[in-house]
């Protein structure tokens, strides 16, 4: 399947397709015409929708920088009318709140909750876009009140043609079921939503679901921008078992939950704080930097492992910018404001939007002058150590070397790993520091040497002092023929 740019444009009625950087100009039939635009947030893997036609729209599961809705329905000439909320989300913040605040739009969401904004949908409601309607299905296994939205172009046909199924279908995969209580009947009820409701809607419809492939909210999401019911019946693993299997498969799944989830389900169900606009980040001097970093400040250096490795701030957490949303949330607190640390500013406000997104709105600035401004005040310098996979390989005889494994579970099953090695998920490391000795050195591999630098800052922000990053990981590790247990 082709990949779309992260906000294309599909007139399903007219079965045309085009980029929002080309002509301004919606595609019609008849004169009118159904939009549908899918807003990409990559680093957390979230899908939002628009849709419109005769110059209304409904957003499906926005965001919470909510800029990317408002120049699209300006460009188009469209009033958001509605704001549907498939479930209450986990990972994201949610900016159903934001963006009726915006546009005067009403918001809906799943009756099996109480909610504090907004007003409960139920099986069997509709909602009018335009020469649109939605119908709401009640689709309840990954969150007791989740819904999916199917959508009829009446100016084409009574029949479905597009369902927004949040976190019940993906493609490729279904959602998890271990964040509603009890995981069997959860998993139970996610059968019947996708054998009783979402299948029977037809081989044709077109699924949009709520995350694509890296997302924390399933399994095995394939790299697919869109899918079809007809497809998903034919390729997706989970929809060819019975229900006894499916149940059983479900209850014994292995998922992470990250610290950051009880945060968003708290903020999405009661309403986050409205922004109005991004938060300023203001430029600071090293030794404001110091005095924040004194008072409790959590200071994140988003450079690559070797610059990291080669000089940092003392005390500074490293998450690679890539891996930003996939990890603040595993080792920052909400209850300390952020410092950024880079070479340069120019990823700044990408990152203010990583951060609002997950409920980081305590931002009390950025290293003017990035990492080199420190330097240059001749302030003292952390490094970590650095080895090649051959001198892990070396030393692995040596009793005061500890080699830590910091993939997760999924990988080192199914990749093996190095003789020896202690296990921990680099996104579990602050609750298992008692495994990891102080009195050797601690040698960190990961797949390819990234996650490895995240948990090398986390020990020697915990007073770890003899840490060394394996350079190139896993993939190093077998491309130089050494040996792999299983």
């Amino acid at each position: 399947m082709r990949a779309l740019n992260p906000m294309s444009r599909v007139c399903i009625g007219g079965l045309i397709s085009a980029h929002v950087a080309g002509s301004p100009g919606v595609a019609r039939k008849g004169g009118h015409g159904m939009l549908l635009e899918r807003i990409v947030s990559e680093r957390i893997a979230h899908n939002s929708y628009l849709v419109g036609s005769r110059g209304e729209a409904a957003v499906i599961d926005p965001r919470r920088d909510v800029d990317a809705y408002l120049e699209l329905a300006r460009a188009r000439e469209l009033r958001i009318r509605h704001v549907l909320e498939t479930h209450r989300n986990e990972d994201y913040v949610t900016g159903s709140v934001e963006l009726a605040a915006a546009t005067g739009a009403h918001v809906h969401h799943g009756a099996a909750m109480a909610f504090g904004f907004g007003s409960p949908l139920k099986e069997g409601d509709a909602l009018k876009v335009g020469g649109l309607a939605i119908d709401v299905l009640e689709t309840p296994g990954h969150t007791p009140e989740s819904l999916s939205f199917v959508l009829r172009d009446k100016e084409v046909s009574q029949e479905p043609c597009i369902v927004f199924t949040g976190d019940a279908l993906f493609s490729g995969d279904v959602g998890r079921t271990d964040l509603a209580g009890d995981r069997e009947r959860a998993s139970s009820r996610l059968y019947e939503s996708l054998h009783g409701r979402l299948l029977p809607l037809g081989d044709g419809v077109l699924v949009c679901p709520a995350h694509g492939a890296g997302s924390v909210c399933g399994g095995e999401i394939a790299d697919h921008p869109l899918t079809t019911i007809g497809y998903e019946r034919r390729t997706n693993p989970w929809l060819k078992l019975d229900r006894e299997a499916f149940v059983g498969r479900k209850v014994a799944e292995h998922h992470y939950r990250p610290p950051y989830f009880d945060k968003m389900e708290e903020l999405n169900r009661a309403g986050p704080p409205l922004l109005r606009a991004l938060p300023l980040v203001p430029p600071l001097t090293p030794g404001e930097v110091k005095a924040l970093a004194a008072d409790g400040a959590q200071l994140v250096d988003v450079r690559d492992p070797p610059g990291f490795a080669g000089g940092h701030v003392p005390g500074s957490l490293n998450i690679w910018r890539a891996g930003f949303s996939s990890f603040i949330g595993y080792v920052a607190s909400y209850d300390r404001p952020l410092v950024l640390i880079d070479d340069h500013a120019d990823h700044l406000e990408q990152l203010v939007r990583q951060c609002v997104r997950l409920g980081y709105d305590d931002l009390a600035g950025h290293l003017a002058g990035g990492f080199a401004a420190w330097c240059m005040a001749g302030e003292p310098v952390g490094r970590v150590g650095t080895w090649t996979v051959k001198e892990l390989d070396a030393r692995m005889g040596q009793s005061d070397v500890f080699v830590l494994d910091v993939r997760d579970v999924r990988a080192r099953a199914r990749d093996g790993w190095v003789r020896g090695s202690h296990h921990i998920w680099v996104g579990e490391a602050e609750g298992h520091l008692g495994e990891v000795p102080r009195d050797r050195t601690v040698a960190i591999y990961c797949d390819s040497g990234y996650k490895t630098s995240v948990a090398a800052s986390i020990l020697m922000r915990h007073g770890h002092e003899r840490v060394a990053n394996v350079l190139g990981g896993m993939v190093a590790w077998k491309r130089a023929g050494l040996p792999v247990e299983k």
